[in-house]
């Protein structure tokens, strides 16, 4: 059983509380053109507790939901709920997570560190088609909007998180970067 409370989270451990910002940036495609949309979200990380993999591999968990809204007009545009898993011995930092189009994602990487003792932290995870880590997808996305990478590159300290996210798409007939980009505040511990 995880225990939430005494689990050694390392440098997980700047991310838990809510995070707000609305200097957010989507790049998104669209058939003719593509689309800027600016946006705000929130993003809440709670403590999950630590977990054991066939008695060998020991992770801490960092549990999230990110909840994203156009600014023209306050609709929920982008819905996520995920992972970020440190994998102390080995150095390994994981971000899986899904959304409501039939999409999953567990991207792997690395994390940089300005002092040991994490005052800012910068996570870098990416993943393709194919590989180890992963995306699974519908048999619809597989078919209209196949995602072939995602890359991330997410930097927090106590008052700020900041990240820019790419994702690689085959869609409407082309190849497309879809980015997001945004800098929140810490507004709850």
């Amino acid at each position: 059983m995880p225990n939430e409370k005494t689990a050694d989270y390392g440098p997980l451990e700047l991310l838990f509380g809510t995070w707000k910002g609305d200097k957010g940036i989507n790049l998104s495609p669209e058939p003719n053109e593509d689309e800027i949309i600016p946006y705000y979200e929130t993003i809440v990380f709670e403590r999950a507790g630590d977990v054991d993999n066939a008695d060998t591999q020991e992770l801490v968990i960092a549990r999230y939901h990110r909840s994203v809204r156009k600014k023209e007009n306050d609709e929920t545009f982008h819905d996520q709920v995920g992972y970020w898993l440190w994998d102390k011995e080995n150095q390994i930092i994981m971000h899986s997570f899904t959304i409501p189009r039939g999409m999953a994602i567990l991207a792997g990487g690395m994390f940089e560190s300005v002092q040991e003792k994490y005052t800012q932290v910068t996570f870098k995870v990416a993943t393709k088609l194919g590989e180890d880590e992963g995306l699974a997808q519908s048999p619809f996305l597989l078919d209209n909007a196949k995602t072939t990478a995602f890359s991330q590159e997410l930097t927090v300290n106590k008052t700020e998180l900041s990240y820019s996210e790419s994702t690689i798409l085959e869609i409407y007939g082309r190849g497309m970067n879809h980015t997001d980009v945004n800098t929140l505040k810490k507004v709850s511990d």
